[in-house]
């Protein structure tokens, strides 16, 4: 398999979780989260995490629904997606994000790491569990 690199984003209203992965794609880990100030602002974090780690592709978990249509904030963050996609001249790929806050909520109340204080963490870690599912689905060969 080729070196692929790529970053996960959890993207909600107020941060932007932020995962990469090694050159191997066989792992994701929690970079950053992103305080969301504006449109530029957003673009000027995730570009210069680009370059450090020359990503050629996003992965954004999209929220569906329960039933899985496509609800209002998955249609959000779709507008958005295609916006950064657009602004950084990189692809983008979808990956169910259902749950991976409470995922994310759950790992790290069992490592006690979670703080309801830190969403940031919370979100960086929803980040991680995107881009390692959308790594095991590419390894495995189900995109």
């Amino acid at each position: 398999m080729e070196r692929i690199s790529a970053l996960g984003l959890d993207v909600g209203k107020r941060r932007i979780g932020v995962a990469g992965c090694d050159g191997t794609g066989l792992i994701a880990t929690g970079l950053t989260t992103i305080e969301r100030q504006s449109f530029a602002h957003d673009i000027e974090q995730l570009k210069a995490l680009i370059q450090e780690r020359d990503a050629q592709l996003l992965v954004i978990g999209l929220p569906y629904s329960m039933d899985g249509s496509i609800g209002f904030q998955a249609k959000q963050v779709q507008k958005f997606a295609q916006r950064i996609s657009k602004a950084l001249e990189l692809p983008i790929e979808y990956i169910d994000e259902r749950l991976t806050s409470v995922e994310a909520e759950t790992q790290l109340k069992a490592q006690k790491q979670y703080s309801r204080y830190n969403k940031g963490l919370v979100d960086r870690r929803a980040a991680t569990i995107i881009l390692q599912q959308w790594l095991d689905q590419r390894r495995s060969g189900n995109l």
